[in-house]
């Protein structure tokens, strides 16, 4: 009975099994690359508790707007300095962008260069400032971040 109802209505049956792995991959996908997507009151209660903040948008767009306490370093340039980012590898780290696109890519490269707890901010400042929450302008103070390393 069922497989008959399979093959009369295959292409129903093709997009519920298309729909059920979306989900599944959206729920899991960003957990297999090593970091988990979090909204702007999930980043707040994170960064509140002493997560650091990576921006990972260009200078000029660091300028512009930025949360508190950011180390900026623009997704290009992130792979030739990991290494010497201002952070424990067991630090939480929330990454952020102008969209949550970016660092979605540079959360992945932090995961796979060992750090253990990595946070997108999902939909990044836009999303940030749609939730009402307070951003930094101008040109920023300089040595300061909530990294550990000195």
């Amino acid at each position: 009975m069922f497989l008959e109802f399979v093959q009369q209505q295959w292409p129903l049956f093709a997009a519920l099994v298309i729909i059920v792995l979306s989900l599944v991959y959206s729920y899991i996908g960003d957990r297999l690359a090593g970091y988990e997507n979090v909204d702007a009151n999930r980043a707040t209660r994170l960064i509140n508790d002493g997560a650091a903040v990576l921006d990972v948008r260009t200078d000029k767009e660091f300028r512009d707007a930025r949360l508190f306490d950011t180390v900026n370093i623009p997704v290009s340039q992130l792979k030739s300095q990991i290494e010497k980012l201002p952070f424990d590898k067991d630090q939480p780290v929330v990454v952020y962008c102008q969209t949550g696109s970016r660092s979605a890519r540079a959360a992945a490269q932090l995961a796979k260069a060992g750090y253990q707890q990595v946070y997108n901010l999902a939909g990044g400042i836009m999303a940030w400032q749609s939730a009402g929450m307070p951003v930094e302008k101008g040109v920023p103070k300089r040595g300061k971040h909530k990294g550990k390393k000195s």
